[in-house]
């Protein structure tokens, strides 16, 4: 347990809580077909009244408006209180300036800010760098060694239990 109380909590956006399908090209709101990962729905509304909830995405097709518009078609907008894209914070991920400008515009300091993500290279590593808590969703059993995550889940359901660690 930290002496530093967790405030926020960003989420990468595809494959963390929205399934990114490679078939489909532009912006994920018009893609034919949409859908949320198993266990997002539940581990949002056990968490979003007690931490600032944020996506955090590359998504180079879509600005912070047309995620939420994404967002909203599977019914999980209203849980996020910020939606960051590196079209507008200047910097992609695993660039650590990315990170840093969303620490800034959340007036936060890193170790109040848990960040979860799927792909280790480009959401945790970076992102525990600058001093954030990790969280790495792996639904397959990883077996390379992952230093920068405090917690690895295989499920979004974990997700409530592993926060409360912090």
């Amino acid at each position: 347990m930290s002496d530093h109380k967790i405030k926020a909590i960003i989420f990468d956006w595809g494959d963390t809580l929205m399934r990114d399908y490679i078939q489909y090209s532009g912006p994920m709101v018009d893609w034919p077909h949409v859908e949320i990962v198993p266990g997002v729905e539940d581990a949002l509304s056990q968490i979003y009244n007690d931490y600032i909830c944020c996506v955090a995405s590359n998504a180079g097709a879509s600005d912070s408006k047309m995620m939420g518009a994404a967002l909203e078609r599977i019914g999980i907008k209203m849980f996020f209180k910020e939606l960051f894209t590196s079209q507008e914070l200047g910097a992609k991920k695993p660039n650590i300036m990315f990170f840093k400008e969303i620490l800034k515009r959340l007036n936060m300091n890193p170790n109040e800010v848990i960040m979860v993500g799927n792909d280790y290279i480009k959401d945790i590593k970076p992102a525990k760098t600058v001093g954030m808590r990790t969280v790495l969703y792996s639904e397959v059993k990883n077996t390379e060694p992952t230093p920068y995550a405090d917690y690895t889940i295989s499920s979004m359901a974990q997700l409530y239990s592993v926060i409360s660690d912090f």
